[in-house]
Order: C-alpha cells, then structure tokens, then sequence
C-alpha cells in the first residue's frame, strides 16, 4: 500500500453510517454464535475420536469373551474354515467388556507367552497398543526385515518404536538379521541357510560357525545402535527351522533357541481364504494351556485378510476371561537360567 492511499481509506473508514454502526452489534453476536458452533463441532470430533478407538477395543473384547465362551463349550470345533463367521458383539457384551476391564483380576489359572517375530510391519502400532492397553509384557524376535514403509525393521527410522518397547520393558531376541532360513548342517562343520533380505536373498549361502554366530549377533549390535540396550540371550530360526549344529553354534554363542507350542501358532501365514481369522482365533482359544509359546508375526505380506486387527485384542480378552495371565521369556521356566548366565544381555 502506498503513502497516498492511506488518508482515503482513513475517511472511508470514519464514514461509517449510523444504521451500519447500529447493525454491528448483531453481527458481533453472530460471530460470537457461529464460534461457539464452531467449538462445538470440534469437541464433538474429538469425542468421536476418542470414543471411536474405546468401542472398537471394548466390541474386540466382548467378542474375545464370547469366543472364549464358545470355545469352552466345543462349538469352535464343529465350525469350518469356509462357513466360519465371527462372534458378534451385543450392546450388552460390550458393557460387560468394559465392566470386566474395571474389575480386579482374580489369580492367574495359567500362562501364556505371546511372542512376535518382525514381519512387514504392518501390525507394529496395533500390536503395542493392545499390549499396553492390557498391560502385558511380550517378546520380540527381530530380523531386518523389509517393511511397509519401504524401509527396514532395523532401520534408524524404527529407532523410536523399538527404544519405547524397551521402556515398557518386554524381552527382545535375535531372528538373524536377513532372516536366513536354515537347509542343512553341511560338511566340516558348513552351516547352510538361505537369506530372505540382504546382497544374497534367496541364494543358498553357506555359513562356517563363526560366521553363522555373527548373523545372529548383527541384530544385537544393530539394536544396541537404536536403543542403547543389548538383546536378550535368546534367538528363533526363521520358519521355526533348525539344525542340530545351528542350536549347538547358537549356544555356544550365547543364545538359547526358542520355538512355539504346536497350540500357539497363530495361523497367520496361511491364507486367509482357506483359514479365516474367526477359525484361528477359535482354535487358540480352545486349544492355548498354560505354559504354552504363542507366536505371530508384525505383519505378513501374503495374507490378504490381516491377522493381528481381527484377532490380537479379542485372543487376549478371550484368554484372560479364561483365567489366563502373560509373561515374558524371561519368566519362562525353560529359559530362566538362560537369563541369568548372561548377564551383558540384561
């Protein structure tokens, strides 16, 4: 705006007629209406947003409860993979969801030992969500894996996510870092395994012991970089597959095999069509007991119908409605010594 201008708009403004200036008390309360109406509108969205994730978890619970409920009785049993249909969540259940969420918990009738293998990643938010939501404790098994993101699981990008799951205090342990599924033991002590990530995916890469210690070892060392804290002595094979000199190299580098109960496989690497998540979920309800190893993974890229929003919360709510508590490896014990022998993992 230039200098001459200035003195024109000044008497513009000072023009002003009195039926204008009569009228602008309406339209200040006006304003005023529409502000509020505006406040409003922005507290009921954030109501809804608040609101919306509580129901969500409280309908899961409720069908976790339902589904235990029927599992209990058998009827999980009699349902096919191809006529499966999820439990449903009443109005009534879900308040009972929410009532049983503020009770206290009566005395642990067993143990269950949820734990996650790296995957696409896709499930890594939900699935601490819902662990913090419970205030449950799991283990984790990472590889450097490539995720939805377009990353890698042991990216400095997934510094942050792995440094809070340390603060929260789960177990952490070693899936080998370009997640090398095992073949065979090979001659003169050659340990022969088929990288999944890495220069040599999907080659067959031969491995002397020192180097097969150290693709173990590269997760520990690539975690401490991200979190400042050293893995737990404790390692799993990829695909679950093991030799007899892979467990003897492992060991004696520290690191203590864990698998899973044939109940705890979550299913969630099969298809989707032939295994629906209403079939897996009601098989682990029926079949979990205490002591048992669960595994799932972070996020599968082949199933097409994701495992870990339909079926994590209402597993966990179904098995403690069952009288069922959750424990780290650490409390494991056939893992406990393990532990306690290695103290640079603590």
């Amino acid at each position: 705006m230039n200098s001459a201008a200035a003195p024109t708009l000044l008497a513009l403004a000072l023009a002003v007629s009195p039926a204008a200036m009569a009228a602008d008390p309406a339209k200040a309360a006006n304003s005023d209406a529409r502000e509020l109406n505006d406040a409003a509108r922005a507290a009921n969205a954030h109501a809804r947003n608040l609101n919306g994730p509580a129901r969500r978890a409280a309908e899961a619970k409720a069908a976790g409860m339902a589904a235990a409920a029927a599992a209990s009785t058998g009827a999980a049993s009699t349902v096919s993979p191809a006529g499966a249909k999820p439990a449903l969540a009443t109005a009534s259940a879900i308040a009972a969801a929410k009532t049983e969420s503020a009770a206290p918990r009566a005395a642990c009738k067993g143990t269950i030992y949820l734990t996650f293998d790296t995957g696409s990643q896709s499930q890594a938010e939900l699935i601490a969500d819902t662990l913090n939501r419970h205030k449950i404790k799991a283990t984790f098994f990472l590889a450097n894996e490539k995720t939805v993101k377009g990353d890698y699981s042991l990216d400095p990008s997934w510094s942050a996510y792995w440094k809070a799951r340390v603060a929260e205090g789960h177990v952490f342990g070693s899936h080998t870092f370009d997640h090398d599924v095992l073949v065979k033991d090979g001659a003169g002590g050659a340990i022969l395994a088929r990288p999944g990530f890495g220069a040599q995916a999907g080659k067959v890469r031969t491995f002397t012991p020192d180097q097969y210690c150290e693709e173990i070892k590269r997760v520990d060392q690539r975690f401490a970089e991200l979190t400042g804290r050293h893995l737990d002595p404790i390692w799993r094979a990829p695909a679950g597959r093991t030799t007899p000199h892979a467990l003897e190299v492992a060991k004696s580098c520290g690191y203590a095999h864990v698998g899973w109960a044939p109940a705890g496989l979550s299913g969630d690497e099969f298809s989707s069509t032939a295994y629906p998540n209403a079939v897996l979920l009601q098989k682990s309800l029926r079949d979990l007991r205490d002591g048992d190893i669960f595994l799932a993974h972070m996020g599968i890229w082949s199933r097409k119908d994701a495992w870990a929003p339909a079926n994590l919360e209402p597993l966990i709510s179904g098995l403690e409605q069952k009288g069922y508590c959750f424990a780290t490896l650490r409390e494991h014990p056939g893992y406990r010594a393990s532990f306690k022998t290695n103290s640079k993992h603590q």
